[in-house]
């Protein structure tokens, strides 16, 4: 196995399940990702919707050798989306947590934490370890330093960082989306569905800012950190994580396996992603320990 392997996160956005369950055939089938995450985890009001193809999604990945994880809501507010979290928690399968409510259900089995738990130091790593975590991928403002502290801690815990595509910043308990076309959370008609890679946010003076998906809030510029294996595993990373977009992810994926495995320079890589169909300019400023709008270092 490569010593920094890639991960497939969760679908983010509101995607039908008959988009879904194609393009989870297309990742299946295109073998680049050796962990996929499948799930929902934004909005428990989309889950009805597509309860039914799982089943069917994680044979399909399994079948092809892929590891699969069952990502769970990160803000779980109702009755039945608590008792979603608790179930998915009893799987024998590996999930990840994005609500620290969910570590009394898993028991101390296995478990990723995600990116929007807390993970903000060597403490609180520590914490999650001693709980089952084996693998953190860590908050998406973390500079690296900081990343290669908490690896550094924790040396029997697979930390992963967030990689590419729109950061996921904060959760609400409001919709943005149904406010904007004049709807209560509640009557919402999953507007969201419209945009499928979230819904660009402007300032008053019309400048790129934010990017809405349902309850979420989104970094408008798309997250592109492409290290080598040598800068990865100099900082304790042994896995990036990839989130879904509607561009090929298949190719996304094969431009970070190319840099890690030293085939492809950098900046080929960032000039191919530049090319594709993104929602937003390449940032990579957080990682830096900057801005995290600031456009992605071109070395």
């Amino acid at each position: 196995m490569p010593a920094v392997r890639l991960t497939l996160g969760p679908v983010l956005f509101n995607w039908s399940a008959e988009r879904l369950a194609a393009f989870y055939r297309d990742v299946a089938a295109a073998g680049v990702f050796d962990r996929v995450h499948v799930g929902e985890v934004v909005c428990g009001k989309r889950a009805p919707f597509t309860d039914a193809i799982w089943p069917e999604v994680i044979a399909g990945l399994e079948a092809a050798g892929i590891e699969v994880v069952l990502s769970t809501l990160a803000l779980p507010s109702t009755p039945r989306e608590r008792a979603s979290v608790a179930a998915t928690a009893g799987d024998d399968r590996l999930i990840e947590i994005d609500d620290v409510t969910a570590l009394p259900a898993r028991a101390g089995r296995p478990f990723v934490a995600g990116p929007l738990l807390n993970v903000y130091n060597e403490g609180a790593a520590a914490f999650l370890a001693a709980r089952g975590a084996v693998t953190l991928c860590l908050p998406v403002e973390l500079p690296l330093a900081a990343a290669g502290a908490i690896a550094a801690a924790c040396p029997g815990v697979e930390v992963e960082l967030f990689a590419f595509g729109r950061l996921p910043l904060a959760l609400s308990g409001r919709c943005y989306h149904a406010r904007l076309a004049g709807l209560a959370k509640d009557s919402c008609r999953f507007v969201c569905e419209r945009d499928p890679d979230g819904l660009a946010v402007d300032t008053l003076e019309g400048r790129p800012f934010l990017a809405a998906n349902g309850v979420q809030t989104l970094s408008h510029g798309v997250h592109a950190f492409l290290p080598t294996a040598a800068e990865a595993e100099a900082a304790g990373i042994r896995r990036l994580r990839l989130s879904p977009h509607t561009v090929d992810m298949a190719a996304v994926g094969r431009l970070y396996r190319a840099v890690l495995d030293g085939t492809t320079e950098r900046a080929e890589a960032l000039g191919a992603l530049s090319a594709m169909a993104l929602p937003g300019d390449l940032v990579d400023g957080y990682v830096r320990g900057a801005r995290g709008c600031a456009p992605v270092a071109a070395a």
